[in-house]
């Protein structure tokens, strides 16, 4: 890997692979467009004299979201009327779905603090909440990050004829979040468009309110048991009884709190109601600010497997749903605007993929980059997911002058308002469109 020293990784080595075992992948990295972006992001939180992990800004937010999390929960239990028992119920909704983005999320990417104690504490705020940060790690940090919008066609090829081949046969790379987030909705243009996509951009806002309560009972119980998201091997979680029986342990807590009591309170049919509120306004917050990051007008989608001849980074190139490459574009106008002088970026460097694939909201700005938990600089986080995201509005200018500078995409909407009507344009053309060989 690269930035380890071969000392390190003297120590150890096991053995040695033959020619030919390593399988391909989709990306290139020989450019260093990367490491300059690094090493000048780096620069500028030491000008700032700011930590890359932890600081008051995210912990202060913690102890708020947390304080108003139980206070909201308390409340919806002891409150005899129930519209506003109600209004606790979606209280404690929005609470949770900004734990999810502001503590959980920086703590599972180790971003909460510099301590590994306090990150993993910051992670299991998710299963406070009533999913699992387990199956979250493995999601999204071992299949969304790395391979953000690239699907493996030869998989679908093998899925959409019955066959699952066993889980080590399986490329790791693909991005489980283009076909497995949300039922009835085509997210890639690979996929088909089946008749009922053609309202999707109608149904998706009632769809997403779904989100999480699909996440706490059908996703989080499938890796748990089964061992495997997908394509992805789930044993390095779940092969140990010490985090298995954290899981559980977490699950029936969070069921006793979050539908026990009110139903003890509240009668079972009015506990169950506060419940499934309190769910639909979490799942409605998190899905608004997580799906116009990479599933909108503009956004690049990648393509790998053997079955479809691809040779060389040229071919390798993200495509948007209409086959543009926006990279061509943007190179053209760096190497005009540098006198003809452009370092090469491959089109399918590691980097410069998380930049074509992923769209920030309200770039610069504090508060809202404070509200949404850094996703409104979705570019920054899939950049560097390890820096803590109260950072991501300080360093936002310094990407976009460096991505400038190389000819990368670098895009971005001026509010949360034009992305998400963006996202719907985008799912409707999405869903009138025939799937893209």
């Amino acid at each position: 890997p690269r930035g380890v020293p071969t000392s390190l990784l003297d120590k150890l080595q096991v053995g040695k692979m033959k020619e030919g075992d390593l399988p391909s992948s989709f990306y290139s990295w020989d450019s260093d467009f990367y490491k300059t972006l690094r090493d000048r992001v780096v620069e500028r939180l030491n000008e700032r004299n700011l930590p890359r992990r932890g600081g008051y800004e995210i912990w202060i937010k913690a102890v708020f979201l947390l304080v108003g999390f139980w206070f909201s929960l308390y409340n919806m239990f002891f409150t005899e009327t129930y519209w506003v028992a109600a209004l606790w119920s979606v209280s404690m909704g929005v609470f949770a779905a900004f734990i999810g983005t502001c503590i959980q999320h920086d703590g599972n990417h180790g971003a909460f603090s510099t301590s590994k104690g306090l990150n993993k504490v910051a992670g299991w705020t998710l299963d406070m909440i009533g999913a699992s940060g387990f199956t979250w790690e493995i999601q999204h940090m071992l299949g969304h990050h790395p391979y953000t919008n690239v699907l493996d066609i030869d998989e679908e090829k093998k899925k959409a004829a019955g066959v699952d081949c066993p889980i080590g046969e399986k490329d790791q790379e693909s991005d489980p979040d283009v076909f497995s987030s949300f039922p009835a909705m085509r997210m890639h243009p690979y996929h088909a468009a089946e008749w009922y996509h053609r309202y999707q951009h109608l149904y998706a806002p009632i769809l997403f309110a779904f989100m999480t309560l699909a996440k706490v009972f059908l996703q989080d119980m499938e890796v748990a048991t089964s061992k495997r998201l997908y394509h992805i091997d789930a044993q390095c979680r779940y092969g140990s009884a010490l985090n298995v029986l954290r899981f559980w342990f977490m699950k029936a807590l969070s069921v006793w709190y979050m539908i026990g009591l009110p139903c003890y309170f509240h009668g079972v049919f009015g506990g169950i109601g506060l419940f499934m509120i309190g769910h639909f306004t979490c799942g409605e917050v998190l899905a608004t600010m997580f799906i116009v990051n990479h599933v909108i007008e503009g956004v690049s989608f990648g393509k790998k497997g053997e079955s479809l001849g691809l040779k060389n980074e040229v071919e390798f190139r993200p495509t948007t749903v209409s086959g543009s490459t926006p990279m061509e574009q943007t190179r053209a106008e760096a190497e005009k605007a540098n006198g003809g002088k452009l370092k090469e970026v491959p089109y399918n460097d590691w980097a410069a993929v998380q930049c074509q694939t992923s769209v920030n909201w309200s770039p610069g700005s504090w508060f809202w980059n404070h509200f949404s938990g850094g996703l409104s600089h979705q570019i920054e986080h899939h950049l560097f997911p390890s820096i803590c995201h109260t950072n991501y509005c300080y360093i936002q200018d310094v990407v976009k002058q460096t991505c400038e500078e190389y000819g990368v995409p670098y895009q971005s909407e001026p509010s949360l308002y034009v992305a998400y009507c963006k996202m719907l344009s985008h799912l409707k053309f999405l869903g009138n469109e025939k799937k893209v060989a």
